[in-house]
């Protein structure tokens, strides 16, 4: 009974939580947030070998200070990136670093009986996606600036969660034409960049680019959106979803 009670308190400030959110989202977000998945993992507390390559690629040619196929603008700089879950700060650490930026970690760590499907984790990651959302669209130190965020693809966007527990609700995307209801299991390949107008609180522009990336990690997995196929690279590497 308590455990229903306890669901059921925690659904409501979910929705209490979604109400503060967009009553912020006018009066400050950022220009743009550049939303990725963190990449392959080996297990709960690391990224395999081609996560880690792809954790250094993505600094060398995306979202590294002179990254070659950089996703800045010249002149243009991130202020801040955004992690959860330890997959998601090794992604974006090396990137990170190139500007001499910590990343904001919105910490869930993994316990030593953790899972996927564990309920008490989801509820935390949850919880902790709402406190970012909440930050980004209300800290003035986001405010019309460039903020990457690295995160954990059931809690960026899934149609059968709870409603307002993904970033996809929580930002604004849902009403967005061309956006996803839902962030594919094994597709680690995208970026998602989301602009807004000032005082806005919904999206003004959103695309989807693919990572593609040239020599020397032109070997890593570079799936299409509905690809269902992992890499041979990734396989052998016994790379987790």
């Amino acid at each position: 009974m308590a455990d229903v009670e306890g669901r059921v308190a925690w659904r409501f400030s979910a929705f209490v939580a979604s109400v503060c959110i967009l009553a912020v989202a006018a009066q400050a977000q950022p220009s743009r947030i550049i939303l990725l998945r963190h990449a392959e993992k080996a297990n709960a507390y690391k990224l395999c070998g081609v996560g880690g390559r792809r954790a250094d690629a993505l600094a060398a040619q995306y979202l590294g200070k002179g990254a070659t196929k950089s996703l800045f603008a010249a002149g243009q700089a991130p202020a801040a990136f955004l992690g959860v879950t330890l997959h998601a700060l090794e992604t974006i650490t090396p990137a990170a670093q190139t500007w001499g930026l910590p990343v904001i970690d919105y910490s869930v760590v993994p316990g030593e009986n953790d899972n996927e499907g564990d309920d008490a984790k989801e509820e935390q990651v949850a919880r902790r996606t709402q406190e970012a959302a909440q930050d980004l669209l209300s800290k003035p130190e986001f405010k019309g600036k460039i903020v990457v965020i690295s995160w954990e693809h059931k809690h960026i966007a899934n149609k059968k969660l709870e409603q307002d527990t993904t970033l996809r609700q929580l930002l604004g995307l849902a009403g967005v034409k061309g956006v996803p209801d839902t962030w594919p299991g094994d597709n680690y390949d995208y970026f998602w960049i989301i602009d807004y107008a000032p005082s806005k609180s919904t999206p003004s522009g959103f695309a989807m680019v693919k990572q593609a990336f040239a020599k020397p990690y032109d070997d890593l997995p570079s799936n299409d959106w509905t690809d269902k196929e992992q890499s041979k690279t990734a396989e052998k590497d016994n790379c987790k979803e």
